[in-house]
């Protein structure tokens, strides 16, 4: 017997994670595997405030929003998983180690951060993952990281 996927719509997203515009950084994921895997979908947009800054006439979606997103898409796995919805889940990084970026990610790019744990097991509060972020199949970053999460 194979469990269904679930997925989690941006309301869901907003019940598990507490973070808000501008810093809310997943519309949506899916393919959630338990606490195994999950695919989270960013639609990059011209609107985003960093846009103005970085860079002023190139706009490039900065590298560390492409890692807060793939963190994000498991918190958001973890929070399904072990149904976390309006618990007050707070989720900080410990560590992030290879991290490569490949490609620009620009406005018009729909991001796709596909995650998998490494290590965590439900009533844990350190948990380790991996995450590569792709835009229409070909890489813009990979990474690894490790958060605790505060219930």
């Amino acid at each position: 017997m194979t469990e269904t996927l679930k997925t989690a719509d941006i309301q869901l997203i907003q019940r598990i994670l507490p973070h808000r515009y501008p810093f809310l950084l997943v519309d949506k994921v899916v393919d959630i595997d338990g606490y195994t895997s999950a695919k989270g979908i960013k639609n990059v947009s011209m609107n985003e405030p960093h846009f103005q800054g970085h860079f002023p006439g190139t706009p490039i979606m900065p590298g560390v929003t492409i890692v807060e997103a793939m963190a994000q898409t498991s918190g958001v796995m973890i929070g399904v998983a072990m149904d976390l919805a309006d618990k007050d889940l707070l989720i900080y990084f410990m560590a992030i180690d290879k991290c490569k970026f490949r490609r620009k990610v620009i406005p018009g790019d729909v991001l796709e951060m596909n995650v998998k744990t490494t290590r965590g097991k439900p009533g844990g509060k350190v948990w380790k993952f991996s995450g590569v972020a792709t835009v229409e199949g070909e890489m813009a970053a990979e990474c690894e990281f490790t958060a605790m999460m505060d219930i």
